[in-house]
């Protein structure tokens, strides 16, 4: 297995820590992980990608020059990085705030109103999360429970109350993956 994906969105909305998640259950399932953290200077509300290589051997360069998947959160963020998709891999966007683009054919899209699910779950910052349940669908990079686990290792103790309905969030994802 061989998977580069490119988060990217707003700063704030928690693209970073998504990597971090992604990357801390693929290294709980013992796989090769790299995690490359990008932002603007602006930090909240400028912008802010992420890179997550996972193989089964050694990775030698972080960085992507080609990716397989792309979550995008924003339009800014579509248009700045849909070009680097390799044909045939995937497209996933918050179409509460980016619309596809569709210029590329040669990509699968889908499209979650991921900001808007999650305001109606009552909390605006899993909307990530549910972008994430489908990444992991569609992929099958790591498994529900691997995924769990990375929330419970990386979030502070005082917001393990928010792990089930972080994983409600992240079901709900998953569940435009198979549709």
């Amino acid at each position: 297995m061989n998977c580069s994906i490119l988060l990217a969105g707003f700063g704030g909305q928690g693209i970073l820590s998504a990597g971090r998640f992604i990357a801390s259950a693929v290294l709980t399932e013992g796989k090769e992980v790299c995690w490359f953290p990008s932002y603007g200077p602006e930090m909240r509300g400028g912008t802010a990608n992420c890179g997550v290589i996972v193989s089964d051997e050694a990775i030698g360069s972080p960085v992507i020059a080609e990716a397989d998947v792309l979550v995008a959160m924003n339009s800014p963020s579509l248009e700045k990085f849909s070009a680097i998709v390799k044909p045939g891999g995937l497209i996933i966007i918050d179409s509460s705030l980016a619309k596809p683009i569709h210029a590329r054919t040669d990509v699968r899209w889908i499209s979650i109103p991921a900001s808007e699910l999650a305001t109606e779950q009552g909390n605006i910052t899993y909307a990530v999360i549910i972008l994430l349940g489908c990444l992991i669908r569609q992929t099958g990079l790591v498994g529900r429970e691997s995924f769990s686990r990375a929330l419970f290792e990386n979030l502070p103790s005082r917001h393990h109350h928010l792990i089930p309905a972080e994983m409600a969030a992240f079901d709900r994802g998953g569940s435009y993956a198979a549709g």
